[in-house]
């Protein structure tokens, strides 16, 4: 039997067994993926960001030295590096370690604790106001004017000896140039910033023992009195005391003890200001051992070198320029290059002393630009023990240390604020690539920018100091967050009024389009699955839908673009102001999908930038609630909605009565208005009346429909005082005009109304015929006489029907 044949034609095959073909899509030219580049202080120019280790990155930021109080540019630092870092993590999708130092020992930390610990005791043992008390206060404000005034001021007027008369004369002369020499005063306060609050103390210290020395005189010699002393004097007392007793002090707990409260409240005003927490934290103490053995290996390189009094120093003329890799062996030459951010900078005597800090003297160093690795500590000084001899760290190679320790012999990005750049930053790269014989220690550097108040320098002298608690106290986190975003992180910054008013407009903006935004949705979902039968995704709301669509390809671009924040707000804020305009045509035209797929957008960067509160839900729109989550307990249901069914059942009341009573429906609209305006304003409920006849509920924090409500109410109050203030100026001017009327026109050319012998006859009108010497009148001077006779007989029948009718 032959073999059927089951093969199938040859053409019929290939059909079936290909595909059809895929074409690659062309990303349109229009909506490139743009590329994330950062401003590089290392290059002073915008460089495209690599990270090492793919989606990995490793970065340092220079934390505080924590001897105060937090201020205002430490907030728009960290703010600024806070948002910048949630910018990686949250859009870019960067898996970041972020490390950050706290610098608890130092010179600013050492010279403060002892003075507090003095003063502390200072206060303590003066049990009474006593004159050796006085004594120590004249001899403290003798040492502090010649140190602070005498020696650090140009052309001061200086005493002929250093007795206290010639001194007292010395100062005289200086109080009296604030008013008499302008020009000298100024002069004095550019060569010192400190000037005017060390006039201050001075003038604080003179003003507190002239109280005392009264207080002596007429037998009080109390120990409040004592305190009242100490206290006008603390700032001259305090440098007196260090100078005096700093050195006897042994018990180094007390810079530990101020440097752990000042951390405390440091890791707190950052917490209120929402900067998340660093995933590693480093203190300087606890890394001393490892501090000892870089410091070790810098000088077995050839780039350190101990000093006589067992101090070690960076050799900068031996590192600038030096061969570098021949520990790792690499073919390529290469050199060392000293001050890679501020290359102009080598040899700035001042940065550099004020970077080696105030108990350092430098007198054993080899050349003015090298710099303390490791310090010999002094009597009243903390210290370690090191191969050198007793010490403790310089500042700079702190952060070398920490960086390495935790991060490796490299990392992708190091921040901190411009002020560091020279000399503490170019320090840190040099002894960091001295050590691990690297030509390039960190990769990128961003520099956050300086900040300033209403155009001048924050500085207490000039009294325009403002701690982040003062600032927390005039606005909320979110509206400086608003303000520092509004602001490139890398430039200069002028905070004033109008950079806050501005900040506190945009969320005014935000917290509107956020509210009408969850009415719509909420009233939309209450509706459940019904359908009018239209799809409702006509012209306009494809219009919207591609301005999104632009708005987010232009908001990528502006965060590749070196976190350009300023222009990415201001597309959040454009296709808000563009969905404003879509939600105009009125509830009845409008899509709310599209209006919640901005609404959802706009909310997640804003959280994506740090400004929403509390926990994330799907759905969430606009900022957050920080009160609200879960763990929290049952809500109770007679609490929650108690409230607001006693304002609907008094409503219902009183509508029922008006109805009883047949009342006029003005009234009954009275009554709606009051339910609007006083009675769900507390409750956080909104009434918006729309173009249909139906009114919009929205949720609206409490407190800002009661300010909205207050403010109202104010400028109604305004409004109806000024027009009484204008009926009051009317009626005024009326009474000055109706008093004017108050004669007779009979009466009105005679005495006392015109001077004794002005005319000498009448008619039976009162108007004159003939003057005193009985002349008649001219035609003319008569003809004027009959105009004012006619002006004033028309201004006394006013008065008269002015007077009958009350003088309103």
């Amino acid at each position: 039997m032959a073999t059927p044949n089951t093969s199938e034609p040859k053409e019929q095959a290939k059909t079936k067994s290909s595909k059809p073909t895929w074409y690659p899509p062309a990303t349109s030219r229009e909506y490139e993926e743009p590329i994330l580049k950062v401003l590089n202080s290392l290059t002073k120019e915008k460089v495209e960001f690599r990270p090492m280790y793919g989606k990995s990155v490793k970065w340092y930021n220079c934390g505080p030295t924590v001897y105060d109080a937090a201020h205002l540019g430490h907030a728009r630092n960290y703010v600024s590096q806070d948002i910048i870092r949630r910018i990686l993590i949250d859009y870019f999708g960067f898996d970041v370690h972020f490390v950050m130092n706290i610098t608890d020992i130092d010179d600013k930390i050492i010279i403060r604790a002892r003075q507090n610990h003095l003063l502390d005791n200072l206060r303590q043992t003066s049990t009474a106001l006593t004159q050796e008390l006085v004594s120590q206060v004249i001899e403290a404000w003798d040492a502090f004017f010649t140190s602070k005034l005498l020696k650090s001021i140009p052309n001061v007027p200086l005493p002929a000896t250093e007795s206290p008369e010639d001194l007292q004369a010395s100062w005289d002369q200086i109080n009296d140039k604030e008013k008499s020499d302008v020009e000298w005063w100024n002069a004095a306060k550019a060569a010192d910033e400190k000037f005017t609050l060390n006039v201050a103390s001075l003038r604080s210290t003179q003003a507190g023992l002239i109280a005392a020395i009264k207080a002596l005189k007429s037998g009080d010699s109390s120990q409040e009195q004592a305190q009242v002393l100490i206290d006008a004097s603390k700032d001259v007392l305090a440098s007196y005391l260090d100078k005096k007793y700093g050195s006897t002090l042994t018990d180094h707990s007390i810079s530990r003890t101020l440097s752990s409260y000042w951390e405390n409240e440091f890791m707190k005003d950052m917490e209120r200001l929402r900067v998340l927490s660093a995933d590693t934290v480093t203190r300087v103490t606890e890394y001393v051992p490892e501090i000892v053995s870089f410091v070790e290996r810098i000088v077995k390189n050839g780039y350190g070198y101990a000093t006589d009094d067992g101090s070690v120093y960076f050799d900068v003329n031996a590192f600038d320029g030096g061969k570098g890799g021949a520990s790792q062996k690499q073919q390529e030459e290469w050199s060392h290059f000293y001050a890679k951010l501020q290359p102009t900078k080598k040899g700035n005597e001042k940065a550099l002393e004020e970077g080696e800090g105030a108990l350092s003297t430098g007198a054993s160093k080899r050349h003015p630009a090298d710099f303390a690795l490791w310090k010999a500590s002094k009597p009243g000084e903390p210290a370690w023990p090191s191969p050198w001899g007793p010490g403790r760290p310089g500042w700079h190679i702190e952060c070398s240390v920490m960086a390495t320790e935790i991060l490796g012999e490299n990392m992708d990005i190091h921040s901190g604020g411009i002020d560091l750049e020279f000399p503490h930053h170019d320090n840190e790269i040099a002894q960091s690539e001295a050590f691990h014989d690297c030509r390039q220690w960190v990769n990128y550097f961003l520099h956050t920018g300086h900040l300033h108040i209403e155009g001048s320098k924050m500085s207490k002298s000039l009294k325009n100091f403002i701690t982040v608690q003062d600032a927390l106290a005039m606005y909320t986190p979110r509206q400086l967050r608003l303000a520092f975003l509004g602001q490139l992180w890398s430039s200069p910054m002028d905070f004033k009024e109008a950079t806050m008013t501005e900040a506190k407009s945009w969320e005014a903006t935000l917290n509107n389009f956020f509210s009408v935004a969850k009415a719509l949705i909420l009233e939309q979902r209450s509706k459940g699955a019904a359908s009018d039968g239209k799809h409702h995704y006509e012209q306009a709301e494809k219009d919207l839908a591609a301005q999104l669509r632009k708005a987010q390809y232009e908001f990528r671009q502006a965060l590749s673009d070196s976190f350009n924040t300023p222009q990415a707000l201001d597309r959040l804020l454009d296709i808000v102001s563009k969905t404003n305009v879509y939600l105009a045509r009125g509830r009845s035209n409008i899509n709310v999908a599209v209006v919640e797929t901005v609404a959802n957008w706009v909310t997640k960067m804003l959280r994506m930038f740090g400004l929403g509160e509390g926990p994330v839900h799907r759905g969430t729109i606009g900022w957050g609630d920080a009160e609200s989550g879960e763990g929290s307990g049952a809500v109770d249901r007679e609490v929650l909605l108690l409230p607001y069914l006693q304002v609907l059942s008094t409503f219902r009341d009183n509508v029922r009565q008006l109805a009883r009573q047949q009342a006029p429906s003005k009234e009954t609209l009275e009554l709606c208005d009051k339910l609007r305006d006083e009675d769900l304003a507390p409750l956080g409920v909104a009434l918006d009346d729309q173009d249909d006849g139906k009114a919009l509920v929205k949720l609206v924090n409490p407190e800002t429909l009661l300010k909205a409500r207050e403010e109202k109410a104010a400028a109604a109050a305004a409004k109806a005082a000024k027009k009484a203030a204008q009926a009051e100026t009317e009626r005024a001017k009326r009474r000055a005009r109706m008093e004017k009327g108050k004669i007779p026109p009979t009466e009105m050319f005679k005495e006392p109304n015109v001077p004794a012998n002005t005319y000498g006859s009448y008619d039976e009108n009162g108007i004159p015929l003939t003057d005193a010497e009985g002349a008649e009148l001219a035609k003319a001077k008569l003809k004027k006489l009959k105009k004012d006779w006619d002006i004033q007989k028309k201004a006394h029948d006013d008065y008269n029907e002015w007077v009958n009718t009350g003088m309103p």
